[in-house]
């Protein structure tokens, strides 16, 4: 069978992991982020030339996160030159700095949008999680000054089985809150996550979430948006309800039309990691997404261009003919993918079948 046909996709999300310094010690975090000085970490001018290169492939939008991005001084230099090269910015944080004169700065910049990590919707259960006391109150205090300052925020939440019986009150704590979205991340069990390993979710519990989700999304039409995270086969589930609404004449009203359609046109592609998204370390290196950790190259020795365009994970990636087993085979290929480092973790092959996903293929599988 001939391969496809590669092409370099347009690039339009890059996280970009501005330090691995954080002031909590959270259960669940990818980078095992502690309050250290990270050593060799990309200096102000290497972090402006990364810019400039980014801005010479397409216009992303750019997503400063960390550890906590908020504890690296020259932040707001950074953050100012990006938007100055026309990029539109969103800050992914803890939201435990987040003061009045914080919200005040960012706003400035102007960051577009600031993502708030919660995980439960009460002070012990946050508070242990993100290895601090104080954590919830201090970032529920960081968000209500965001949104004083007038930022967009969304409400970030990594999923186990300790906390998804919490899902209606996390949603009620974001609708709350004034977010506009809420993003329910699927544990992908690297870093410090490995000790969550025996509290993932199952994938009968994984398809339970993202069906919620879908119902979610439809009840509260506008009200806030839903992206779930780390999910790709939510893809698959949005197709097949959409087809059994519309089937079953569900979908003659107006609003639910809206949603639908925002639904599916604001997430077109369930795992996108070198395809439409990549990650930059601390430490410039180049990877399809911050838990796929594997290198596509490093721009301390060559262009972000270069690997972009170039190299041999990305290349690799965006050929859906390389998958192997059930997400292989899968009709849905196309529009999810399957999660590549979850893959990555379970077998130690990226192009492996996604281990969280129920669905079984009707195309016959490869040998």
């Amino acid at each position: 069978m001939a391969k496809e046909v590669n092409k370099i996709p347009e690039l339009r999300m890059v996280a970009w992991e501005l330090t691995r310094s954080c002031n909590l010690f959270c259960a669940h975090c990818r980078s095992s982020s502690m309050q250290n000085v990270y050593t060799d970490e990309l200096t102000t001018k290497e972090c402006i030339h990364l810019i400039d290169s980014i801005v010479d492939v397409a216009r992303p939008v750019l997503i400063l996160s960390g550890g906590e991005p908020l504890l690296r001084p020259d932040i707001f230099e950074i953050a100012s030159y990006a938007v100055g090269k026309g990029l539109r910015l969103a800050v992914g944080t803890n939201g435990t700095l987040i003061t009045g004169d914080m919200a005040a700065k960012l706003k400035a910049v102007p960051v577009s949008r600031v993502a708030v990590s919660i995980d439960f919707p009460t002070p012990e259960l946050q508070d242990k999680f993100r290895g601090k006391q104080g954590a919830f109150q201090a970032a529920v205090s960081g968000i209500a000054q965001l949104r004083h300052a007038g930022i967009e925020v969304q409400i970030n939440s990594t999923i186990t089985r300790l906390n998804m019986k919490y899902l209606n009150d996390l949603l009620d704590l974001a609708l709350k809150s004034g977010a506009v979205a809420f993003h329910p991340f699927m544990l992908v069990p690297t870093g410090r996550g490995k000790g969550l390993q025996k509290v993932a979710m199952s994938a009968e519990e994984y398809e339970n979430t993202l069906n919620w989700v879908y119902d979610k999304q439809h009840e509260l039409g506008n009200r806030i948006f839903f992206k779930p995270t780390d999910a790709p086969h939510y893809q698959r589930i949005l197709r097949q309800k959409s087809s059994a609404r519309h089937s079953s004449g569900f979908t003659t009203k107006g609003q639910n039309i809206k949603t639908e359609n925002r639904m599916m046109n604001s997430m077109t592609r369930g795992c996108l990691a070198g395809i439409n998204f990549c990650f930059i370390s601390h430490r410039g290196k180049i990877q399809g997404c911050g838990y796929l950790d594997v290198e596509a190259g490093n721009i301390r020795d060559k262009s972000f261009a270069q690997i972009w365009q170039q190299s041999a994970l990305f290349t690799e990636l965006r050929d859906l003919s390389n998958l192997k087993g059930k997400c292989g085979a899968c009709e849905y290929k196309n529009v999810c993918g399957g999660c590549r480092a979850r893959a990555y973790e379970s077998t130690g092959d990226y192009l492996q079948a996604e281990p969280y996903c129920l669905y079984q293929p009707s195309l016959k599988m490869n040998s």
